[in-house]
């Protein structure tokens, strides 16, 4: 977490004015891959890896905002023509401006402001950093604007920002676990409804189990790019199936049985990408149910069904995700592993033993250096609660 004292200090030699504290987390995605744009099911976690927003109220109607990770001050009105667009493509700065023109468009009337913004979510990781960046800005301006905002409400208005402000076609998963995630949990949540069920996630039917964060080194950016690619062939099947199916207007509307029956009907591309998101949608339901019984051991087998899904089928894993998995897989303790994330770099996610942490952390982090030169960041996490105004 970030150090609030330091935090307060900079504020107040920068700003000359007294500020109040809002954060919000990271998450990992234990299970359902690309699956939440297609109105599926997912099964996020939200992580102890903070945005922190100090904010402190200004009179002029502007935004003035200063990132100390980057180093850089930047201001802008907000009634100002260019906040209407991305000064420059994809700069940190554009997920500011988006939250607040999307908070404006919901009707809040925003007060200008001077934010100093902290992050520790590691960027390009896969951990949705953008997300956390995102929900922690929106709750910092629209609670000193006096609105009290319900957190599917935020989190769905921080998708919108992304969306059609960055030019990130994203689903809903990411905001949603950084709004609304619950310390000690997963949650089974349905990108269509909304609905979410919170999971228990500490411990199997023999004892205590780790997450272990393991990032590769490689980053990922996907903006506008391949991830956008890939929503875009999803959209392609659906069109093909729907004149083939009633009732079909996304792949969460389609079962296995029926893409197999109707795979005549698609590229093969085509079918492989859907292929991963239908049978991905079947392991989120299947990993919950394994789940709630504390069946770890099964809910592993479902991680790494997942991961051969994405690497083979929807093509969005990497030499060192692909790597980073079958390392682990060879080591005593593992339930499970898989890439987490957008994918083309980032982390993996993997599900371990308590009791088998530190050897588990020492041997990969050896054995990756050894194959890479790289040498990977592992962390070795529980799962927090969601964003949150925080005492100094």
């Amino acid at each position: 977490m970030a150090d609030l004292n330091a935090l307060h200090a900079e504020f107040i030699g920068r700003f000359q004015a007294a500020p109040r504290f809002y954060q919000a987390p990271g998450r990992i995605n234990l299970i359902g891959e690309h699956t939440d744009y297609n109105l599926g099911y997912v099964m996020p976690a939200a992580i102890p890896l903070f945005t922190t927003v100090a904010i402190a109220p200004r009179t002029d109607g502007r935004l003035r905002v200063r990132s100390s990770n980057f180093g850089e001050t930047l201001e802008f009105g907000l009634s100002d023509r260019d906040a209407a667009a991305p000064r420059r493509p994809s700069h940190w700065i554009d997920y500011v401006h988006g939250v607040a023109q999307s908070l404006q468009r919901y009707g809040i009337a925003l007060r200008g402001a001077d934010l100093l913004i902290h992050g520790e979510v590691p960027i390009g990781s896969g951990l949705s950093s953008s997300a956390a960046l995102e929900v922690a800005v929106a709750l910092a301006l629209s609670s000193e604007a006096g609105h009290l905002i319900e957190r599917i409400t935020l989190a769905e208005l921080c998708q919108r920002a992304e969306n059609d402000y960055v030019g990130m076609r994203c689903g809903i998963m990411d905001q949603f676990a950084s709004a609304c995630g619950r310390a000690g949990h997963a949650m089974r949540l349905d990108c269509r409804s909304l609905e979410y069920q919170l999971l228990p996630l500490d411990r199997d039917a023999a004892g205590a189990v780790r997450l272990l964060i393991c990032n590769t080194m490689v980053r990922h950016s996907h903006a506008g790019g391949e991830y956008n690619r890939r929503r875009e062939e999803c959209e392609q099947g659906v069109r093909a199936l729907a004149r083939r199916l009633k009732g079909v207007t996304a792949l969460r509307d389609v079962s296995p049985h029926a893409l197999r029956a109707h795979q005549d009907a698609l590229d093969p591309l085509i079918y492989r990408r859907c292929r991963h998101v239908v049978t991905e949608n079947e392991r989120v339901c299947a990993a919950a149910a394994a789940l709630a019984a504390a069946d770890l051991t099964r809910f592993g087998e479902l991680m790494s069904d997942s991961h051969r899904s994405l690497r083979d089928d929807y093509q969005v894993s990497s030499d060192e995700l692909d790597l980073m998995v079958r390392l682990a897989e060879q080591i005593d303790g593992l339930y499970g592993a898989r890439m987490t994330g957008g994918g083309f770099g980032g982390c993996t996610v993997n599900l371990v033993r308590a009791d088998a942490v530190q050897r588990f952390t020492a041997l990969l982090a050896e054995n990756y250096a050894k194959a890479t030169g790289l040498d990977p960041e592992i962390y070795v996490c529980e799962t927090a609660d969601g964003a949150c105004a925080v005492g100094h």
